[in-house]
């Protein structure tokens, strides 16, 4: 039967035309998971806000918590969350009271556990419309619950729990929608099978914020200024920030799965970038025309790699895991607590221009936003113009949507008012009064036009109400979710055994999180302190640049930083020889991961490089087009060459795509390659190549048991890797070995046995073809890192 406290509160509430007009249908609000915590500490606050908000607005209302605790606790842990409710300060004490008083004889508590109960609980909502005589107007089932309760609880609605035709039904879901692109896209695969997409809302809570939520509007709204400087020629970069000062403690069983990539880049912050960078559609109140807008501004971002991200990881994070998981001894966790990534966009409006986002926990503040700094061209030679005046043009000109917390402590949107007054909407965002001693990015407030809404509303009690009306513009599809794995997932796989760079924590963090961007990758600034590295004391005494001998030639190693500075001051100086013998430097580079921070490093501190008379060589590359991110050429364009003045006509990519065909012999691409070398290589003694050493002994793209390659005369050959794309082109050993210098650079701990191993191994190239280098009349030097050297 149906509980004589709900059916008494129904016929209350029909009694009070102060609160209810004229029915339009009764709603059930179902929130599945009413005792976990998203429930206590926003869920029910939401719900109560939407009741108050239409409790006049001709809607009957009864609300439903759900959860598989037995009835008798379950309802008493629920109502203990109940009675905590509160009003906003502008409600009047008595009127607040009859609501919240009203609002708990509304709800109820349901054991939802095996599929009677969910028959019961459809019995219950039809037995009430049936005795008061309402039409039902629609369910709302809140899944607070882990993801992989969905699909059960799913199945269960959609048998037994529906509401009857005519009546609407929305299941609202909770992230994390998944860990990456396979299971995003079984999880919305079997949700697909229960629920049509129209019934589905994804909640990212972010797009309830109302600075958030505002920024598609604002730019709607200013137009006539945004339009002409809202792209490449005026926007110097977008920062999208969440920064916060708590750890993980107590929620590191999640953070072991999922990280703060997957937590908060994958969907708050993203979501924040495609409202910056999408085309504004015609309508920016069509949830179709912005998704559309949406998709095709993931069309446009360029894929991530290893190199866009800097991640960390805070000290303490290692003993909370150990002290909430119990893992096995030895577990060592690579979870980032930190990341900072850049992304870029290939659309014309947005070329060149990068985005960065940022969030981390254990950081110094807690504040969010989204800043876009423009370009400023202005010199002003008078001191007090650019002192006093806050439209000085010589100031900083910005745009910041403020998240919350943070030094304004409220959403806020800032313009620089030396950029232009901006249109807001009358009646929800209001002027803010200046507060002199604030500052926001080193400026006073003063120099920003502030505005703050006029009521500060829970981010869930906004997506709470769209929900209820159906708005389905703040809510994630199945495309836009599957667009958004789509493009992370990549980096994601790309990161996962990597060891983060630890921090302390907090204010202690001083410069040691600090990122700069450098090509199109990010790096942080500073190196990695060795007692952070290595905490126990097991690190090699006085962290000096090694230099002895292994396999019979000179060995340098150092930390991976040191090393790489190294090899690239070793290298100037063998270009500076040979310009100053030959007039020309003949340099042949490797691929593969180890020398990207290498070619950074000599595109940002090697200015001398004689890069005027250097030719540049390929030692090996992927049968892939070169416009292909995975080509090695296509790396040593974005690490190195776009940044030197390499002549056009010095640049020797492999000809790997001849004919519209990836590596054909009968294209005889390597014969033609050969041709170029000795045409101007003298003797094909190159003056200098880079090879780095593969985990199974192998060297540029010449694998163990190669059928070519590795003896004969053919300078140049085809060769077949064990790993995708398994067509390669390479430099035979006799050719690498009638260079003038050899250079192997081996870095990181995956390298460790593979570095052990070929210690002690003689000149067995067929085995292991890094151990056939060895230049006749030149010399080879091992640069290899102190995690490679001694694991």
């Amino acid at each position: 039967e149906m509980p004589g406290m709900l059916l008494c509160a129904v016929l209350l509430l029909a009694a009070l035309p102060s609160l209810a007009g004229e029915s339009h249908g009764h709603v059930s609000v179902i929130l599945l998971g009413a005792t976990g915590d998203l429930a206590k500490k926003y869920l029910w606050q939401g719900l109560f806000q939407l009741y108050r908000d239409h409790v006049s607005g001709g809607h009957s209302f009864t609300f439903h918590g759900a959860a598989l605790t037995a009835p008798e606790p379950g309802q008493r842990r629920m109502f203990d969350v109940l009675k905590k409710l509160s009003c906003p300060q502008d409600e009047s004490p008595d009127r607040c009271a009859v609501l919240k008083d009203q609002f708990l004889r509304l709800s109820q508590y349901h054991q939802l556990k095996t599929a009677e109960n969910y028959t019961a609980l459809n019995r219950d909502i039809e037995l009430l419309l049936r005795q008061e005589g309402l039409k039902e107007a629609g369910r709302i089932f809140y899944f607070s619950v882990p993801p992989f309760a969905y699909t059960d609880i799913a199945r269960h609605i959609n048998s037994s729990c529906r509401p009857p035709r005519g009546a609407w039904l929305r299941v609202v879901l909770e992230k994390p929608f998944g860990h990456d692109l396979e299971s995003a896209r079984e999880l919305a695969a079997e949700l697909g099978g229960f629920f049509r997409e129209e019934e589905m809302y994804r909640v990212d809570h972010y797009l309830g914020k109302q600075a958030v939520a505002h920024i598609l509007p604002f730019r709607h709204q200013n137009r006539q200024f945004l339009d002409p400087i809202w792209n490449r020629h005026h926007v110097e970069r977008v920062e999208i920030v969440l920064k916060e000062t708590v750890d993980a403690k107590g929620r590191t069983s999640f953070y072991e799965q999922y990280g703060v990539i997957r937590d908060v880049l994958q969907n708050h912050l993203t979501e924040a970038l495609l409202f910056v960078a999408m085309e504004l559609p015609g309508s920016v109140g069509s949830a179709g025309a912005v998704l559309q807008r949406k998709l095709e501004a993931f069309r446009a971002l360029r894929a991530l790699r290893r190199g866009s991200a800097a991640l960390g990881q805070y000290e303490a994070y290692g003993s909370h895991v150990r002290e909430e998981l119990r893992p096995e001894p030895g577990y060592v966790s690579t979870t980032p607590t930190f990341a900072g990534v850049l992304i870029h966009s290939d659309s014309p409006r947005w070329e060149g221009v990068p985005f960065l986002l940022v969030s981390g926990k254990a950081l110094d503040e807690r504040a969010g936003y989204v800043r876009v700094l423009f370009k400023n061209r202005a010199y002003c030679p008078q001191s007090g113009s650019l002192r006093d005046a806050a439209s000085s043009r010589c100031k900083a000109q910005q745009i910041v949507f403020h998240i919350g917390h943070g030094a304004l402590g409220a959403p806020a949107v800032l313009v620089s008012r030396n950029l232009f007054k901006p249109v807001m909407p009358e009646g929800s965002w209001k002027e803010a009064a200046d507060e002199p001693e604030l500052r926001v990015f080193g400026q006073p407030l003063s120099d920003f036009y502030v505005y703050k809404p006029m009521k500060e509303r829970d981010a869930y009690s906004v997506l709470i109400s769209s929900i209820y009306h159906g708005k389905k513009d703040s809510f994630i599809t199945t495309e836009s979710l599957l667009a958004s794995w789509e493009f992370w997932t990549p980096l994601l796989d790309s990161v996962a055994h990597e060891a983060p760079r630890l921090y302390p924590g907090g204010v202690d963090n001083q410069h040691l999180l600090d990122v700069e961007m450098v090509g199109g990758d990010l790096a942080f600034a500073l190196a990695e302190p060795v007692e952070l590295l290595h905490p126990e004391g097991a690190t090699p005494s006085g962290y000096q640049t090694i230099q002895t001998k292994y396999r019979q030639s000179p060995l340098v190693s150092a930390w991976a930083e040191e090393l790489v500075a190294q090899l690239a001051s070793d290298m100037e100086r063998a270009a500076s020889s040979a310009v100053a013998r030959a007039g020309r430097f003949h340099l042949a580079l490797s691929g593969g991961s180890s020398p990207v921070v290498l070619f950074q490093r000599l595109a940002r501190h090697h200015f001398a490089f004689p890069w005027s008379r250097t030719h540049v060589w390929l030692v090996d590359e992927r049968c892939v087009p070169l416009s292909d991110p995975e080509s090695n050429f296509f790396s040593l364009h974005e690490h190195l060459l776009q940044s030197v003045r390499v002549p056009y006509f010095n640049v020797h990519p492999m000809p790997v795509h001849l004919n519209q065909r990836l590596c054909v012999e009968e294209d005889r691409g390597a014969e033609l390659y050969a041709g170029e070398i000795g045409a101007l290589v003298a003797n094909g003694s190159f003056d200098l190549v880079l090879l780095g050493m593969g985990a199974d002994g192998h060297t540029a793209s010449l694998f163990p048991h190669s059928e070519s390659g590795l003896e004969g005369a053919q300078p140049v050959v085809l060769t077949e890797s064990p790993v995708k794309p398994h067509q390669r082109m390479s430099l035979s050993l006799p050719l690498i070995n009638r260079a003038r210098r050899v250079f192997v650079l081996v870095l990181g701990k995956g390298k460790h046995n593979i570095t052990s191993l070929i210690s002690r191994v003689g000149h067995e190239p067929r085995k292991w073809p890094i151990s056939g280098v060895s230049p006749g009349a030149g010399r080879l030097v091992w640069y290899v890192d102190y995690e490679a050297l001694l694991g």
